[in-house]
């Protein structure tokens, strides 16, 4: 979908990342060749065309009674909230929901772990994008200790079958795991300390866990272990590239429902009302804010 960016470079047999292409060195090793960025006018043309087509999907879950949930998962910073961000920009918000969930609350804690999630499921004609989701016991909790080992257990087990049910209801679920290399993950905590409209994104908690980087990694391959399923499968987007992770996690969403164009002819603007002997109230008489800018 669209035109390819011309500043690509090419590498040989290699296989092609996000941002690099891995290929073979000369003692048969697999390493990363990075790519050209690509250029501001690319990406944004880009974009505009992906989110003409993320209007029309609207369109047609709305008109076709879907259900659609996306899970965005991942690392720390790995621009996840970006993607959702470029997702629902276009889309009309009665019918796509951006649901991030904060701590659990004490009543919370004591219902089946997945029943605050169900809440939020979609009715039909919905889409529904998960900032973080049911995963959260698979990763931070059980890597800092949130929960107990046999509550993880369970996790593990009791995960492959709810999603299953949740297919079988008729919700189609779509898996996106956000990677991220440890110096890029360093590199954008930094500009966040940097910037005070960004601070707030950085957390105690993501400071801790970046500690505890090794331990994530063991996670996140167990839970890929039981829950990368045939019905339910993960996919993974090469996060490096924010404009590459952005346009490539886009265009494969809109691979994953098939739909069609249902844009309406153009409308035309009925003239506007006459008025009638109406007369507007004076300028100086209305309750302006005050005109700083």
């Amino acid at each position: 979908m669209g035109k390819k960016n011309k500043n690509k470079k090419k590498h040989g047999n290699g296989r092609e990342t996000d941002c690099a292409v891995v290929v073979e060195n000369g003692e048969g090793e697999e390493v990363l060749v990075k790519r050209e960025k690509l250029t501001k006018k690319f990406y944004e043309e880009e974009l505009a065309k992906l989110q003409v087509e993320l209007v029309k999907l609207q369109s047609w879950i709305k008109e076709k009674g879907l259900k659609v949930v996306v899970l965005f998962e991942g690392r720390d910073a790995a621009g996840k909230g970006g993607v959702i961000k470029r997702i629902t920009e276009p889309l009309n918000p009665r019918g796509c929901r951006v649901v991030a969930l904060g701590v659990p609350t004490e009543r919370e804690k004591t219902q089946w772990y997945f029943q605050r999630y169900a809440a939020h499921l979609p009715s039909a004609g919905e889409l529904v994008l998960f900032d973080r989701s049911w995963y959260n016991r698979a990763g931070v909790e059980h890597v800092m200790g949130f929960c107990t080992e046999a509550e993880y257990q369970e996790f593990l087990r009791a995960c492959p079958e709810f999603e299953r049910m949740l297919i079988r209801s008729g919700i189609q679920l779509i898996k996106y795991w956000f990677s991220i290399s440890d110096d890029e993950q360093e590199r954008r905590f930094r500009s966040r300390i940097k910037d005070p409209t960004k601070r707030w994104k950085l957390s105690p908690m993501d400071l801790q866990a970046r500690a505890l980087w090794v331990e994530f990694s063991k996670a996140k391959d167990r839970m890929f272990e039981y829950t990368h399923t045939p019905h339910a499968p993960w996919g993974v987007v090469n996060a490096d590239d924010k404009p590459r992770a952005r346009l490539n996690c886009i265009h494969h969403l809109l691979s994953m429902v098939q739909y069609e164009d249902l844009t309406p002819e153009p409308i035309d603007l009925p003239p506007r009302q006459e008025s009638k002997g109406y007369i507007r109230p004076p300028l100086h008489e209305q309750p302006f804010i005050p005109a700083v800018y």
